[in-house]
């Protein structure tokens, strides 16, 4: 029976220690959910629990393969800072592990249903009007990044959570890094009309971050009495986040399994293609150095034609495959014979190079899907 890979949480790295707890605690919360399986969990970035360590103890617990699953709601940053980009330097530090990521967590639709009981905490979890909805603006407060791609994942979170839900309508604010903050944000709500406006954090766990947000909020309140603000909880380490982590490793552990099977069958190639290549490049220069001897022997006997000893080299050189005749001609036509014997090895070589290099191309393209999965 295979075993399955190992379950890798990789997070954004963070010096909010509160921040870095909390994921901690639900890494620990998923391993005793799966003890049948090795998991660890850690982060990219500065601050503590960096992912390197994570992968270190699971390889030297004996895990070669990893199913990692990234626990962010938005795509990185900035690839070369980002999850892809540990995990490439992961496997040149462990040339025998392999890594299959699955993509972010967000806008899932799990998360969706998780962000709109937010939404009725926040408005008091009371049985209320579909009017109610109607009059309610959301705020929905993200992280920040100096890339638009990631900043309109969360424009695209907002336009989900915003269909079919009946809010007056949702918009975006973030809380550094891209615009528009949360109090401009809130401006904007306010000319739009806005009465009641939820703060809702679309952030895994609780830290730094959400206070400060929540504290902007709460300061535009008090600057702005005919607009209700209210603050909604983040998504938390609950069930449905678990199970939805759960469910991206099963998508990544098959990945992960394709990919092991491909790299092993590829370290097979390799080490049968250096062999290979090394044995034909031996042969054929072996070949070609007993060629050239017998050619320069040729050589020296055509050098005297007519004598026995030409005769005996003439019939070597015909008994060894030479169309030549005996004296300097046979000399020339031997000297030819040696060439072509060194080609014919040469390329003999070179097929049998080759056919180990096309033995190594599983390999080949199982290290660049390999590569391709953590990108």
């Amino acid at each position: 029976m295979t075993t399955p890979p190992a379950l890798l949480i990789a997070g954004t790295g963070t010096r909010d220690e509160g921040h870095a707890a909390a994921f901690q605690d639900f890494v620990g919360e998923l391993a005793a959910r799966r003890p049948d399986l090795p998991v660890a969990g850690g982060l990219i970035g500065p601050g503590s629990h960096p992912l390197s360590a994570a992968v270190t103890r699971l390889i030297g617990e004996g895990v070669t393969r990893f199913a990692v699953v990234p626990l962010t709601l938005n795509p990185a940053a900035c690839p070369r800072d980002g999850i892809a980009s540990a995990l490439a330097q992961e496997a040149e530090r462990h040339a025998d592990a392999s890594f299959a990521c699955a993509p972010p967590l967000g806008p899932h639709p799990t998360l969706l249903g998780v962000l709109e009981r937010r939404l009725d905490e926040a408005l008091g979890n009371r049985p209320r009007l579909p009017s109610d909805r109607a009059e309610t603006t959301v705020l929905l407060v993200s992280d920040g990044s100096p890339h638009p791609e990631a900043n309109a994942e969360v424009h695209r979170a907002g336009r989900l959570l915003w269909e079919g839900r009946g809010f007056a309508g949702v918009e975006v604010a973030f809380a550094s890094l891209a615009a528009p903050d949360v109090t401009s944000a809130l401006d904007r709500c306010a000319k739009l009309g806005a009465r009641r406006v939820v703060l809702l954090p679309y952030f895994l766990f609780a830290g730094d971050a959400l206070e400060r947000v929540r504290q902007q909020a709460e300061g535009w309140g008090l600057a702005h009495p005919e607009v209700e603000v209210v603050s909604a909880d983040v998504i938390g380490p609950v069930w449905e986040l678990a199970d939805l982590v759960m469910e991206r490793y099963e998508d990544a552990a098959r990945t992960a399994g394709t990919a092991g099977a491909g790299r092993s069958a590829g370290t097979a190639g390799t080490a049968g293609t250096g062999r290979s290549a090394g044995t034909a490049r031996t042969a054929g220069t072996a070949g070609t150095a007993r060629t050239a001897r017998t050619a320069r022997a040729a050589g020296i006997a055509g050098s005297a034609p007519g004598t026995a000893e030409a005769a005996r080299t003439a019939e070597a050189a015909r008994s060894a495959g030479t169309a030549g005749s005996a004296g300097t001609a046979g000399t020339t036509e031997a000297a030819g014979t040696a060439e072509a014997a060194g080609q014919t090895g040469t390329a003999e070589s070179a097929r049998t190079a080759g056919s180990a290099g096309a033995a190594d191309e599983p390999h080949a393209f199982a290290r660049a899907d390999a590569r391709a999965d953590v990108r």
